[in-house]
């Protein structure tokens, strides 16, 4: 099999026209599970697929990263081969924030009747989730506050930071087999956000020979960080992937 990270986008949010971070996890092809639904993501994949995707992965629910599940919505809803079949997997403390900020909002059709969740299959996680016989991690990221971001991780072939600070100990545990790690970084740190200052004092040079960085501020910064020496996603790049290993005995 041939397995590939699609990234759809890979902008910071103010960052329009390098495209909402957005990747899908490819199988020969085909597409397996998106990770993210900003608000141009649902257009960047149906003129990469022609479909609707079919699993969806939330890492956290700023709008940059959840603003198209509205127009999702739609399209699932008035579908009814797909209505109630698209499984939405997040860890389950973002459920509220998740339902305050996509769902809570009365009338989700104007013409009433319509609970928002009916549209989609809703699969809370804590340590990871199952998909196509697969074993996807789930690990806690550093974003502002505690519990409000994950990560995910393929064991063998990916680990997908979300936004995030620096999180090395994480890492080693989900990432610590010459997994390919698609990291949140830009020129400068922030509360929310690793910059190329944090990537160089909190990793070892065997992990940041590993690193893909995303979620930058502009064409300008990915260039830059290019120039140090670190490996740089593009929007619409598709990145080559180890085979994953097989699930752990004790997964699920």
């Amino acid at each position: 099999m041939n397995w590939h990270l699609h990234f759809l986008g890979t902008g910071a949010a103010h960052a329009v026209e390098l495209g909402s971070s957005a990747v899908v996890l490819e199988r020969d092809g085909e597409p397996l599970l998106l990770i993210d639904c900003g608000p141009d993501t649902l257009d960047r994949y149906r003129a990469a697929y022609g479909s609707l995707p079919r699993a969806l992965y939330i890492t956290h629910t700023h709008m940059d990263h959840i603003g198209g599940m509205e127009r999702l919505f739609t399209r699932v809803w008035f579908d009814e081969a797909l209505r109630g079949t698209i499984r939405v997997f997040c860890h389950a403390v973002l459920v509220p924030w998740l339902q305050a900020r996509v769902a809570d909002y009365p009338g989700v059709l104007a013409e009433g009747g319509v609970n928002y969740w009916e549209a989609f299959r809703l699969l809370p996680c804590t340590r990871g989730f199952w998909l196509d016989g697969l074993w996807f991690d789930v690990f806690a990221t550093r974003h502002h506050r505690p519990d409000t971001s994950f990560g995910l991780a393929l064991a063998g072939s990916f680990a997908y930071t979300g936004d995030t600070r620096p999180i090395p100990e994480v890492l080693e545990r989900y990432a610590g087999n010459e997994e390919l790690v698609a990291h949140d970084c830009s020129l400068h740190g922030n509360p929310s956000h690793t910059g190329i200052d944090d990537i160089e004092r909190e990793y070892a040079t065997a992990l940041r020979d590993r690193l893909l960085l995303y979620h930058y501020g502009s064409a300008a910064d990915g260039v830059a960080l290019s120039a140090r020496g670190y490996r740089v996603a593009a929007t619409g790049q598709r990145i080559a992937l180890r085979m994953p290993t097989p699930p752990r005995a004790d997964a699920g």
